[in-house]
């Protein structure tokens, strides 16, 4: 992995988990003691989709900050974040009874999520896309951070800034690869792109990511 890849890997997931408590769907009228707080996902999942609001917001205690650090690491926008937290959310309470158990709820909610974001980057990207179509940007042959395990907090700020700062293409390709593990393949189907596009704009994204890093460096150092 990259060593770029390897830092963001390590500091997962930048302290988004310690973000203030979304209050969609707190109701104080829930009664906790009605449901067995450890009642499996998908049990809780039937029941909200029977109508049962007091399962639902346990599933919402459970993953709501999950979700939020995603969607935040993703758009770098804690405003988008919270309303994308929020659409997903509503998403689920639509579309509870379809989970099945097949496979865990986690991931299952981490791709709805996903696609809940995609589908808001393309409704933007309708109105004032500024990168070409792929997200085309010049490339840049540098050094990346020689020791990313040993990074000081401060370069882990600058490393989650770098990435707020690359373009939409690159910034999707590289957190769904790299931060969250989507394979090629599932990050082309996701972005509606080919694989090899998928390859490109990580590549790019990497080499941009470690040239914003330099680039903070420096104006640091002359300052």
């Amino acid at each position: 992995m990259d060593s770029t890849s390897a830092a963001i890997k390590q500091d997962l997931p930048f302290g988004y988990e310690g973000s203030v408590e979304l209050p969609l769907f707190h109701s104080p009228a829930v009664e906790a003691a009605v449901l067995d707080p450890a009642a499996p996902d998908l049990t809780l999942c039937q029941l909200a989709a029977s109508g049962d609001i007091a399962a639902f917001e346990l599933i919402y205690q459970r993953y709501h900050r999950r979700t939020y650090s995603l969607t935040l690491r993703m758009t770098s926008s804690q405003t988008e974040a919270e309303d994308l937290t929020q659409e997903v959310f509503i998403q689920l309470f639509r579309k509870v009874g379809s989970f099945r158990g097949d496979s865990a709820f986690s991931t299952w909610l981490h791709r709805l999520t996903v696609n809940q974001v995609l589908m808001h980057f393309r409704r933007r990207s309708v109105k004032n896309e500024k990168a070409s179509e792929d997200g085309e940007m010049p490339e840049q042959t540098v050094n990346g951070t020689s020791n990313p395990r040993k990074m000081q907090v401060v370069d882990r700020i600058a490393l989650k800034n770098a990435i707020s700062e690359l373009p939409n293409g690159y910034r999707n390709v590289f957190v769904l690869h790299d931060v969250e593990g989507y394979e090629h393949e599932e990050v082309a189907r996701l972005l509606k792109i080919s694989v090899g596009t998928s390859k490109s704009q990580l590549h790019k994204a990497r080499l941009k990511l470690r040239g914003l890093l330099i680039k903070q460096k420096e104006q640091k150092t002359s300052a």
